[in-house]
């Protein structure tokens, strides 16, 4: 997915993954159509809806990692446009969008991943680096043979009777 047509729900997923010096976990609200984000930016901590698409509140963070920031008029088509260098980015990108927030964001995503970026996995992850890993609910087959039971099996500890 090209980076330039990322918005909403897609585009906040790209920037929370891009956001790995902060986020540690990424899951998803409101039936899976929210980002939601747990992690701890420069002793501010954060556990609940991350929209920086739609809040500048969220988008802050963006902001707080910029390097340089030029912004330019909106061009004949209403389009926001604008040049960004960040801290740990590869440079400086650009960045067009509806809005320069919108713009903002997608010249972040671009300087972490470059111009493309993968689908977003719809699914309770953790941000080791760069790197997402799921994270996936044991199943009771795992756990099949500690459970306690009153015939003395592996796990319970007997006591001798008083």
């Amino acid at each position: 997915m090209k980076v330039a047509d990322l918005n909403g729900f897609a585009l906040d997923y790209w920037v929370a993954r891009s956001l790995h010096d902060f986020v540690r976990e990424i899951q998803f609200t409101d039936s899976g159509e929210t980002v939601s984000i747990i992690g701890n930016d420069r002793g501010r901590p954060w556990d609940g809806r991350f929209t920086p698409s739609t809040s500048w509140e969220a988008a802050t963070a963006v902001l707080d990692r910029v390097r340089r920031l030029e912004v330019r008029e909106r061009t004949d088509h209403g389009v926001a446009h604008c040049v960004a260098e960040f801290d740990g980015g590869r440079g400086a990108v650009e960045g067009r969008g509806e809005s320069l927030r919108v713009a903002l964001l997608r010249a972040f995503v671009e300087s972490r991943f470059g111009d493309s970026v993968g689908d977003v996995i719809r699914q309770a992850q953790t941000l080791m680096g760069e790197r997402a890993h799921a994270i996936g609910e044991q199943t009771a087959e795992d756990f099949a043979e500690d459970v306690p039971t009153p015939d003395g099996r592996i796990g319970d500890i007997k006591s001798p009777p008083r």
